[in-house]
């Protein structure tokens, strides 16, 4: 009998075991995005992406839902790529982004993915679709040569570099000549307007500027006015662009004439327009100084009939993201970033403090219905990947539309993220989150990884990553410990500038203190089993920890900064280096010197793998490989990962699959002996 019993007993303790997440359960689960509400309220449109790990391909279709919830309906199926679902204003049509002709080009479809016509056959193919307010036309973008007058020059000057046997490029006498993971070329992004039943585009934005600047995931930067008689977008028109964010807000009247620059008096970046639905204004972000990418994004106002321009939050010390207006015109609602957190907001155009609508956890892609009620966005947290959500705009329980990756986390783990507060460098309250390992016993003692945030202007949000995924590390046994360091945002301006020709001062202090706080509190935190791992900035930190303490039993640098100088010499987006240190490196070589980690080689001793992407042009290969030879000139134990095919961020699935088992297998090796 007693035999029988503990038999029960072991298999009922196995049963309800939980399962940890695995970067395997990570490469299923849909990446949802984009939510756009019908102009009856009856559906929602939105875009999602499953990674398909056999073929190493990452398909992005497009999926309806009820907007009151219920089943869901892919309504997109040939091409692998469909994307920025837009409906027309009548309701009865969807305008897309697809490749299903062979290259990307907009398409319509009707609500339920029949009746698929394409519009643009562009050489250059389009992105970024916008239905004008008639519904008669759209504006795009595209990469063109801006020498070329027609589309057929297009065509031919590719055609000739496709049939090339000579893959060289060649920059004449200009900067910001690679971005990211692309050579520009000579190539130069232009805003577009076509008819919605196809025909010959028209370039609205001729000459040897980019409509609109490059950006990272940002909102619009061109706006159709409602009567559709203009546009207004943002372009850069300074004659150094890899210095200057002074991306200004041009109107152009369609019915001819030169575009008109209404934000001419300001030489930070403006950007994001949208015109309110009567017409009177144009809301959009703005930055004050020149040159700070990491400046406060304000929420303005122009008013078009005076040319006045109002900030309608210059007393809130948060960056303004996107933006939506009321159908009334009398209330703008934002996202915000805010202690770890990206809640909705509202703000009446008479100005005043801004209202919460939406609290916790990561929420973006906001749009208002037009009867004014509810709102639409997607919401995600660090224990949750993105689903569509709806609120009314009073505020209340947000309702979930979409369970697209239910199926996929059932019988998953997944712990929650712990807030904590300490005293950090001279004092400041600095905030942190802990993360527990599942199926934790508070009586064991577990290995630790301090997982360094990049940006370095960003922060540890209550959001859901498929980079650096706190759950698959948390799964693999370790305590998650993640401190939003001087720097970091949503925590107003003045800590965030506080890293300036700061690098490894205030932060990295703030980063120990932290850490020193987690092993006093948290007695299952293991100090002598400790990792520290991270990314672009978190890179650099990862390397400035190599050479200052021993604390860690390994490190993992990914994509980090190594000597400040060479890469002032070799990235792209100057205006960073320029801002961060305070000029360039023949200016300030006294302030380059003291923050790179290359001076402190003769210090290194910890474990450390870096890893780091071909394709990276915002922190080129050579700061990857300076690391690494230096860690092995100083018989450092260390290895080194290199993506031929990904930039900053690793992104194939298979690479990913390959980069998350190699980074556990290190703190494994260093850390659970």
């Amino acid at each position: 009998m007693k035999k029988t019993f503990a038999a029960v007993f072991v298999f009922a303790v196995l049963a309800t075991a939980a399962t940890p997440m695995t970067v395997e359960t990570l490469l299923k689960l849909y990446r949802i995005g984009d939510p756009q509400l019908s102009p009856d309220g009856k559906m929602i449109v939105y875009q999602a992406m499953a990674p398909d790990l056999a073929a190493n391909t990452r398909p992005v279709q497009i999926w309806s839902v009820p907007a009151g919830g219920g089943a869901p309906k892919q309504i997109t199926h040939d091409g692998s790529q469909n994307s920025r679902p837009r409906w027309s204003p009548d309701g009865k049509r969807i305008a897309y982004i697809s490749d299903r002709g062979g290259s990307s080009q907009i398409w319509t479809i009707a609500p339920d993915g029949s009746d698929a016509k394409q519009v643009t056959r562009i050489s250059s193919e389009a992105d970024g679709e916008t239905w004008s307010p008639d519904g008669k036309s759209f504006l795009f973008i595209s990469d063109i040569y801006p020498e070329c007058k027609d589309d057929a020059c297009n065509a031919a000057r590719a055609e000739e570099r496709a049939k090339s046997k000579v893959r060289a490029h060649f920059v004449d006498n200009k900067l910001l000549f690679r971005h990211w993971t692309t050579w520009k070329d000579g190539h130069r992004s232009h805003l577009f307007l076509v008819s919605a039943q196809g025909g010959t585009a028209r370039d609205l934005t001729p000459g040897d500027h980019d409509v609109p600047p490059f950006s990272l995931g940002d909102p619009d930067a061109y706006a159709f006015s409602p009567d559709g008689s203009e546009v207004t977008y943002s372009s850069n028109h300074d004659a150094v662009e890899a210095t200057s964010t002074n991306n200004d807000l041009w109107v152009l009247s369609l019915a001819g004439g030169s575009a008109r620059n209404i934000t001419a008096a300001n030489h930070g970046s403006d950007t994001t327009p949208v015109y309110s639905p009567d017409g009177k204004w144009i809301a959009y972000r703005s930055q004050a100084r020149p040159q700070a990418e990491s400046d406060r994004f304000r929420l303005m106002l122009f008013e078009r009939a005076t040319g006045k321009i109002t900030v309608l939050s210059e007393n809130f010390d948060r960056w303004v993201e996107s933006i939506a207006w009321s159908p009334d015109s009398k209330t703008i609602y934002f996202v915000t970033e805010d202690t770890g957190r990206h809640p909705i907001m509202s703000m009446p155009v008479s100005g005043g403090t801004p209202k919460v609508i939406v609290v916790g956890g990561a929420n973006d892609d906001v749009s208002v219905s037009a009867s004014g009620h509810t709102l639409v966005f997607s919401h995600a947290s660090m224990k949750r990947p993105n689903e569509v959500y709806t609120v009314d705009v009073t505020g209340g329980e947000p309702k979930a539309i979409t369970h697209m990756n239910d199926e996929f986390l059932a019988g998953v783990e997944l712990t929650a993220p712990e807030e904590f507060w300490f005293a950090g460098a001279g004092g400041t309250k600095v905030q942190g989150w802990l993360l527990r390992p599942p199926n934790f016993e508070a009586s064991k003692k577990y290995p630790v990884a301090v997982i360094l945030h990049g940006g370095p202007e960003t922060g540890f949000d209550d959001a859901w990553s498929f980079r650096w995924n706190t759950q698959v590390f948390a799964g693999a046994g370790y305590v998650l410990v993640m401190i939003n360091r001087r720097g970091s945002t949503g925590f107003g301006q003045k800590f965030i500038d506080e890293i300036q020709q700061d690098w490894g001062g205030k932060p990295y202090e703030d980063v120990m203190k932290g850490v020193d706080y987690v092993l006093e509190k948290y007695p299952f935190a293991d100090g002598t089993r400790m990792n520290a791992s991270g990314g672009s900035y978190g890179g650099y930190m990862a390397n400035w920890i190599e050479g200052h303490t021993d604390r860690f039993k390994c490190i993992v640098s990914h994509a980090g900064l190594f000597n400040l100088a060479s890469m002032f010499g070799a990235t792209e987006e100057l205006w960073f280096p320029l801002t961060e240190f305070g000029g360039t490196p023949w200016d300030k070589p006294e302030v380059y010197r003291k923050w790179s980690p290359a001076e402190s080689v003769k210090n290194f001793k910890t474990p450390t793998l870096v890893i780091h992407g071909e394709l990276d042009f915002r922190v080129p290969i050579g700061e990857g490989l300076q690391m690494y030879t230096a860690l092995q000139m100083m018989k450092v134990p260390s290895e080194y990962l290199n993506f031929p095919d990904e930039g900053h961020w690793v992104g194939k699935p298979q690479n990913s699959l390959l980069w998350y088992k190699t980074v556990l297998a290190w703190w494994d090796r260093w850390q659970k002996k």
